[in-house]
């Protein structure tokens, strides 16, 4: 088991007062069997009116909080440990065929099935296309294992795209994204979510973040030290696997998951809505350390 020291500050600036303001935030690490997050501390400048800490529809801790105070200047700040252990490996080659996997989760009775069959439609940011199916079904022949064909196509989408933070925004359709090829990790979770679905595959995006390497034998991958996006797509004999586009590899132990849903849309950091306030910019920054580094 691996312990990181996390934190994630998203600093807002208004050209007028915000008058009052509605702010919902998923910045709390979710407990999982292989994650456990300890001293979580949130704080907000100025101080709200008033909060409230919920479990929301997917079981992401969310907090939603209120100003009414007029303000220019709104810094929201989560600072946690977080203890992340590997996933429990597992054969790629023994899960189960791919089409098995549709079947039954059309014809799903168990809670996990119907849970699974939550995320085959269409959601806000991500609707099923007869293109992205096209784009999907070279790694997924009939017969072919759900796990092998998930992670040979996240190897595609990794190999076909590249990385370029510029290409696109928060409202970039997914196929734009698709027939250009270009973006960040949100844009590659959306193109994978998407065409596991238009194949009738049940898929989540899983927001979080990545840790730096921790030793000269490893790489820096794509997306650490930044709010990042992955995938987990369900399979009956073995849950949800989680895969990583971006980086083309199982999310592992530098994974640090903080909620999922279906789409960006559902589990977005902090997101809100505000009375006044005119142009406004925004930072975030993001810091994920190994517990017995310094402080930053």
């Amino acid at each position: 088991m691996t312990a990181y020291r996390v934190v994630h500050e998203t600093l807002y600036d208004y050209g007028d007062d915000v008058v009052s303001s509605q702010n919902e935030a998923h910045l709390l690490p979710r407990e999982l069997p292989t994650q456990v997050p300890k001293h979580i501390e949130l704080r907000v400048d100025p101080t709200p009116d008033s909060v409230r800490w919920h479990r929301d529809y997917f079981g992401n801790d969310s907090v939603f909080f209120a100003l009414q105070t007029p303000h220019r200047r709104l810094a929201i700040r989560t600072e946690s440990e977080v203890r992340v252990e590997p996933a429990p490996p597992f054969d790629p080659a023994r899960s189960s065929p791919w089409e098995e996997v549709v079947h039954r989760v059309r014809s799903a009775r168990s809670a996990e099935g119907l849970e699974a069959l939550e995320y085959v439609f269409d959601s806000p940011f991500v609707p099923t296309l007869e293109a992205l199916a096209a784009y999907a079904r070279p790694s997924f022949p009939p017969g072919r294992p759900l796990a092998e064909a998930a992670l040979d196509f996240s190897h595609r989408i990794h190999t076909d795209f590249t990385y370029d933070p510029g290409a696109t925004t928060l409202d970039t359709p997914v196929e734009e994204a698709l027939r250009e090829r270009h973006g960040v990790c949100q844009d590659y979770s959306h193109v994978m979510i998407g065409a596991l679905r238009s194949l009738g595959l049940p898929a989540r995006y899983v927001s979080g973040y990545l840790a730096s390497a921790r030793a000269p034998s490893e790489n820096d991958l794509i997306g650490a030290e930044a709010s990042h996006a992955w995938v987990a797509t369900w399979c009956p004999n073995l849950g949800w696997i989680a895969v990583d586009p971006t980086n083309d590899m199982p999310a592992g132990d530098r994974h640090i998951v903080l909620a999922w849903g279906r789409d960006y849309d559902d589990v977005s950091p902090v997101k809100g809505v505000t009375l006044g306030g005119g142009s406004h910019g925004v930072e975030v920054i993001v810091k994920v350390r190994p517990l017995d580094a310094p402080a930053a």
